[in-house]
């Protein structure tokens, strides 16, 4: 290490060290534990400018008795003790002092799914949800203590939510496990809910479903989740849609799109047809002339936005059909047109245009 090296070097080259040399990571291998320490030492020193100066200058003897190099800090390690705590799972490394943990503590949040009609999703609906979940129990208010009885203070930790323990030359805190870091426990329990201060219950949840909703979409209904341990908030429930598929629609976005037959005579004469729309039929117009596979737009007549203003559009593509069985009378009458429009069945080069319809659909 660089004589001149910053702080976020030094805490840097002490973590990689610290981790390969720790206790925890090399048990019954004293030349570890001896190097940990030393490195522990050193790193009190250097991280501390007054020491690390009276070091510069004086030696061993500068700092002797000082916290570092015959002195223990704990101050100094502080910002350390986080990393420390996570990967060794200890709650307090150096015995600095830690926050006792509630007893309350949030519900977990439920997941129902609800299955709706095209249409349903479409112009939204009013319906029920059933849900089992835990509801704080009413004997106890969610307490988890018998009537007239509190928790009280846990004897392994005293209060503390921790329980300390001397593991080498370092005094270490996990969470006590009496209380688990409540700093409490229950001693005469409720009858009804046997101490946890919830009881399952079955109930129905009105759910109002917007318009425009889509499949997968979901609804979140705050504090309908179950209910927080020992009195702590409830958690949300989140309701998951899933929409059946439409006979002859289909959805894109807020666009409908739907294929509606026609006759040859209507494609090359022109017609007016009626389109199905999910409020009631509408009028096209086929003008004459209108090849197989042409597409026509229909505003409005698409899917609400949801939670917002307007509508999508409605997409028709009208195809052309060719009768499979002809009348006598009709395979005459064709015969005859065909004489009138035959074409020369030659090869044609694309257009830029038609060659863009078919890169694209």
């Amino acid at each position: 290490m660089e004589r001149q090296c910053g702080e976020q070097e030094i805490k840097s080259a002490y973590r990689k060290l610290a981790m390969q040399y720790h206790p925890d990571r090399n048990p019954n291998n004293p030349e570890a534990e001896d190097k940990f320490k030393e490195l522990t030492e050193a790193y009190a020193v250097l991280i501390d400018a007054e020491k690390r100066s009276a070091y510069d200058r004086f030696g061993h003897a500068g700092v002797a008795g000082a916290g570092g190099m015959g002195g223990f800090d704990p101050n100094a390690f502080q910002d350390l003790s986080d990393i420390f705590g996570e990967f060794f799972g200890i709650g307090d490394l150096f015995g600095a002092g830690g926050r006792r943990r509630t007893r309350a503590q949030r519900g977990p949040d439920l997941r129902e799914d609800l299955t709706l009609t095209f249409e349903e999703a479409v112009f939204g609906t009013e319906t029920k949800v059933s849900v089992r979940r835990h509801e704080a129990c009413e004997d106890c208010s969610g307490s988890g203590a018998a009537a007239g009885k509190s928790p009280v203070t846990c004897r392994s930790c005293q209060g503390r939510g921790q329980v300390r323990y001397q593991q080498g030359f370092f005094s270490m805190a996990r969470t006590c496990p009496t209380c688990q870091g409540a700093g409490s426990v229950i001693t005469d329990p409720c009858p009804k809910c046997k101490g946890e201060g919830r009881v399952l219950r079955q109930r129905t949840v009105e759910a109002k479903v917007p318009a425009g909703v889509e499949d997968g979409t979901r609804i979140r209904f705050s504090g309908y989740g179950e209910a927080g341990a020992f009195g702590g908030p409830a958690g949300d429930l989140y309701v998951v849609l899933h929409v059946k598929e439409h006979p002859f629609f289909s959805r894109e976005g807020n666009d409908l799109h739907c294929v509606i037959p026609i006759s040859f005579t209507q494609a090359a004469l022109g017609a007016e047809i009626k389109v199905p729309t999910l409020e009631g039929e509408q009028v096209l117009k086929i003008p004459e002339g209108t090849q197989s596979g042409t597409t026509f737009r229909i505003k409005s007549k698409g899917v609400p936005v949801l939670q917002g203003r307007g509508k999508g559009d409605l997409f028709v593509e009208v195809r052309s059909q060719t009768p499979t069985k002809l009348t006598k009378r009709q395979r005459e009458l064709l015969q005859e047109l065909d004489g009138l429009t035959r074409i020369e069945n030659k090869p044609q080069r694309s257009t830029l245009v038609e060659k863009m319809k078919d890169i694209f659909g």
